[in-house]
């Protein structure tokens, strides 16, 4: 998943941590607001909620504002209500993209998307162009730090993850979306919080660019990540360690 955590990476070597934080704190709570509402608003009865809820305090989401929002879920109190969206479309060097997006405005996000796209070198597809390239999984990443490769593999593995990858950049452990949250816990536990942690789809093959598509792409996709409605958004890109040095400097 070469695309997915190079992409992490980068986010988090560059400047403005908090208000990048804060941005990422007010989506992690929104998903909870949805899943909550979708189903029970109760996390042992609602997997997706659970998941939401794992991944809010895997990222550090305080925990009063996350038993604010279940508080107003179960009291039947929320009155935020947004439809999901799903955007594909295909940017630089022909990489596939997926935006997922959560909006109380159909309209203003479609016409923002495509704005991001177009000023970026992208390209919106029809729905379906390109979501059957990717599949659902649960993703947690530690920085190398925490453990060695083998400690880290092992205890993902005794944790229920389906498979752990380690590099220079860190651990990435995968999981299916229902084992996220069980997941998460165990690991959270010994190993402390995570630099980045959620569900996320996986690309089944990546598509090596150029640093000339690389930059525009990250770009394009840095632009949408700053759209308040954009939940996340995933690519199925690969480039080479010098580039991603050079790119994240």
């Amino acid at each position: 998943m070469a695309g997915h955590s190079k992409w992490a990476n980068i986010q988090h070597r560059k400047g403005a941590q908090d208000a990048k934080r804060a941005k990422r704190n007010a989506k992690l709570v929104r998903e909870i607001i949805v899943a909550a509402r979708q189903g029970a608003p109760d996390p042992d009865h609602n997997a997706r909620l659970r998941s939401a809820i794992a991944a809010a305090k895997a990222q550090s989401v305080p925990k009063d504002n996350i038993e604010r929002v279940l508080k107003k879920a179960q009291g039947g109190e929320d009155s935020e209500n947004y439809d999901e969206l799903r955007y594909e479309g295909f940017g630089p060097g022909g990489v596939a993209l997926l935006v997922d997006a959560m909006t109380d405005n159909r309209n203003r996000t479609a016409a923002e998307v495509r704005s991001i796209f177009n000023k970026h070198g992208g390209a919106l597809g029809e729905s379906g162009s390109v979501n059957y390239m990717f599949e659902r999984i649960g993703l947690i990443h530690y920085p190398s730090p925490v453990a060695s490769p083998d400690v880290m593999f092992e205890a993902a593995l005794e944790a229920g993850a389906s498979d752990c990858e380690s590099d220079d950049d860190g651990h990435e452990i995968s999981s299916a979306p229902e084992d996220f949250g069980d997941v998460s816990e165990a690991l959270g536990e010994r190993f402390g919080s995570p630099d980045n942690a959620g569900l996320a789809w996986k690309p089944q093959t990546n598509i090596l660019i150029d640093e000339k598509a690389a930059e525009t792409l990250f770009n394009l996709m840095e632009a949408l990540d700053d759209c308040d409605d954009v939940q996340s958004v995933s690519a199925n890109f690969e480039v080479s360690d010098d580039i991603m040095q050079k790119l994240s400097a």
